[in-house]
Order: C-alpha cells, then structure tokens, then sequence
C-alpha cells in the first residue's frame, strides 16, 4: 500500500511539476505579448504623428507677401539666431512700429514663428522645418531680385 501511495504520489509531484512549467511558459508568452503590444502603440502613435504632420504640411498655404513684409521676412529668413524687433528695425532700416505689424501680417499670413522670452523681451525666428521647406519649395516665391 505505501508503495501504491510513493507512486501515486510520484505521479502528482510529475504533474505538479509540469504544471509549474507549462505556468511559467505561459507567464513569459504573456509577458512577451505585453511588450509587443506596447510597440505596437508606439507605432500606431507615431504613424499618427506622422499623418497629422503631413496633413498640416499640405495645408499650409502662404500668402502673397508686400515689400516690407518681405524685408523683414528676408532679414529672418538669412539670420540663424533669434531677433528682437529693434535688431529687426535695424537689419532692416525700417521703424521698429512697421517691422511690429509687418511681424503681425506674416504671422496672419501663415510663416510659422518661434518664440522665445529673454529678460521680458521677445525675440523671434523662423521655425526650422518651415526655412527648410522655404528652401526647398519656395514657398513664399523669394526670387534673386528679393535679396537685393
């Protein structure tokens, strides 16, 4: 009987022990599951990212731009560091009140900006991916006339 008993008992710890395998099997399938899943929302995440970007791009319709809009639109376009609107009025021999509204025209117009605050004085430039498309569309029609 004890032998019956060592057997059976056998037979259980065999069946314990394979249960105990097949439950960390599946703990590291779940595991590795999760981790697919979470890529796969970065993905989808980043796809989004990339389709509202592109979409955004093709809307993006730029107005024709007067002459002292585009003079102050030149002095941004060919300078790498952010201006104050004195620096603005200086590079571009025109009074600081006009850059102010010719900046308000071609932001209305749709040239994205970037701002930054220093000491309480705003200083602005070109955002970097709208110069790199200038550069490569032309989107605001600058011809060589425009840089002299």
């Amino acid at each position: 009987m004890e032998y019956e008993f060592a057997t059976i008992r056998h037979a259980l710890e065999e069946h314990l022990s394979s249960i105990n395998e097949n439950t960390s099997e599946i703990q590291s399938l779940f595991d590795y599951l999760q981790e697919m899943e979470q890529k796969v929302e970065k993905l989808n995440s980043r796809i989004e990212e990339l389709q509202l970007h592109h979409n955004r791009e093709e809307d993006v319709k730029i107005a024709p731009l007067n002459h002292l809009e585009r003079k102050v639109f030149l002095a941004l376009y060919t300078e790498e560091t952010p201006l104050a609107y004195e620096e603005l009025a200086v590079k571009t021999d025109m009074p600081v009140a006009i850059v102010q509204d010719c900046i308000s025209a071609l932001i209305n117009k749709g040239i994205p900006f970037q701002r930054t605050y220093l000491n309480s004085k705003l200083f602005l430039k070109l955002k970097p991916e709208f110069k790199e498309r200038q550069a490569k569309e032309n989107l605001i029609n600058l011809s060589l006339n425009s840089f002299m």
